[in-house]
């Protein structure tokens, strides 16, 4: 009897993904936790693992596909061994509602989403040997975390580097984006006035935009602009660039971004929050997660720094620099992308003064910061030279007002004015 694997629940809402590629056959003999395919969800591409040890009997997605979590992605043949021949009928295949929840028997699978497969695997964990608490006895990354000595929040360490490819995924076919509080007006024909051509959007780049209308649409902004004099913390940075690349640390004004903005959430903890705007309730999160905006070939991405408030400046450029290249590589797992309460974004490698950014929905504000510019500035009834950063802080009008924006702005820049307060760790 075949068993045929679904698509998981990938957590934080996601109710579907896009196939990106195939890493096995029909035919193949793989292992429990091989690299089976990869998806693309919400902002994230991800590598699934198999859950069973067996045969691919039959596979039935293909790149650029949009599929639903529960539906059937690979059935398996029972045992392992070598390929068997095709066979004259096909064999029964598990609905997949009760594939995705199937509980195990002794020995068999168990039943966890691929970013816990990945959390055991690197904490060493055995996963038949762990009790599952989720739904239908699902392990819970909290499970694995347990199992391995570990109470839930520790960060996990650094990624392993994900199988190659097989095969690159083309263009998936045009999909309407999902429509917030309104229906547009029908769009005239643009072909009477000249050729036009009509090019589908990636998985990733509607979710973006259905984010993105969300926020639009839910969240009352309101942004506050401002300075920062960051001449002190520019000459750190330019004279300990080289001392921190010969130990494989690229040192940049983010880094002291993350963390000044981290301790000063600390001072303001209604923006490191989220609004319960059906309980009337405001979520206080005592933990401090931050996103930094990294833009990619293929959008933007916003991965995540865990606990930045705790952190050496120096274990946050490592640990930035590493995230950044695994998004721009299309290997971050879910895991290096959910659970932010807070979000930074630096477009000054792109020029510009100042941006506007929208709300990174449930959080409830933003950090902008364009190129740092050498301007003149009044110091002591002198006129002299001082290298000044935009920043925009954009918020929730309904969890905060102006007034507390700018103190929490302000609380931002008197850090980054005095750099010696963001690095006394090293």
């Amino acid at each position: 009897m075949a068993r045929t694997f679904v698509l998981p629940d990938l957590g934080e809402g996601l109710v579907e993904a896009e196939i990106r590629a195939i890493l096995v056959h029909e035919g193949d003999v793989v292992k429990e936790d091989s690299p089976l395919l990869e998806v693309e969800t919400d902002k994230a591409q991800v590598e699934i693992p198999s859950p069973f040890a067996g045969r691919v009997e039959k596979i039935h997605v293909h790149p650029g596909q949009t599929v639903k979590v529960g539906e059937p992605l690979v059935s398996f043949a029972d045992g392992g061994g070598a390929a068997a021949p095709a066979r004259s009928a096909p064999a029964a295949v598990v609905p997949a509602p009760q594939a995705a929840v199937m509980p195990r028997a002794d020995g068999g699978p168990v039943s966890a989403a691929p970013s816990t497969r990945r959390l055991a695997r690197e904490l060493g964990v055995e996963l038949q040997a762990v009790h599952g608490t989720g739904s239908g006895g699902r392990i819970t990354d909290d499970d694995v975390r347990a199992s391995a000595g570990k109470s839930p929040g520790v960060s996990k360490p650094p990624d392993a580097p994900a199988a190659p490819a097989r095969a690159a995924a083309p263009a998936g076919p045009a999909q309407p984006l999902a429509a917030v509080g309104f229906e547009p007006p029908p769009l005239p024909k643009f072909e009477q006035w000249g050729s036009v051509e009509r090019q589908p959007l990636s998985h990733l780049r509607r979710t973006i935009a259905e984010r993105m209308a969300l926020s639009a649409a839910l969240i009352p902004h309101v942004t506050h602009f401002d300075k920062a004099d960051v001449t002190d913390l520019n000459a750190i940075v330019t004279r300990s660039f080289e001392a921190a690349k010969q130990r494989g640390i690229t040192l940049t004004l983010t880094s002291f971004l993350l963390k000044a903005a981290a301790l000063a959430l600390h001072e303001h903890p209604q923006f490191n929050a989220s609004l319960d705007a059906g309980a009337g309730e405001l979520i206080l999160k005592r933990y401090c997660h931050l996103g930094i905006a990294v833009a990619t070939d293929r959008g933007l991405i916003v991965p995540v720094i865990r606990d930045v408030d705790t952190k050496p400046v120096m274990d946050i450029a490592r640990e930035l620099a590493a995230l950044a290249q695994r998004v721009r590589d299309g290997k971050a797992a879910l895991d290096d992308l959910r659970g932010g309460t807070f979000t930074i974004t630096n477009i000054g490698a792109l020029g510009g003064t100042g941006a506007i950014p929208i709300i990174n929905y449930p959080e409830v504000a933003i950090l902008a910061v364009a190129r740092g510019r050498e301007e003149p500035v009044v110091r002591g009834g002198q006129i002299v030279a001082r290298m000044m950063l935009p920043i925009t802080l954009t918020f929730d009008h309904r969890v905060a007002d102006g007034a507390d924006g700018a103190r929490f702005a302000q609380a931002i820049i008197r850090r980054l004015e005095a750099p010696e307060t963001l690095f006394v760790e090293w």
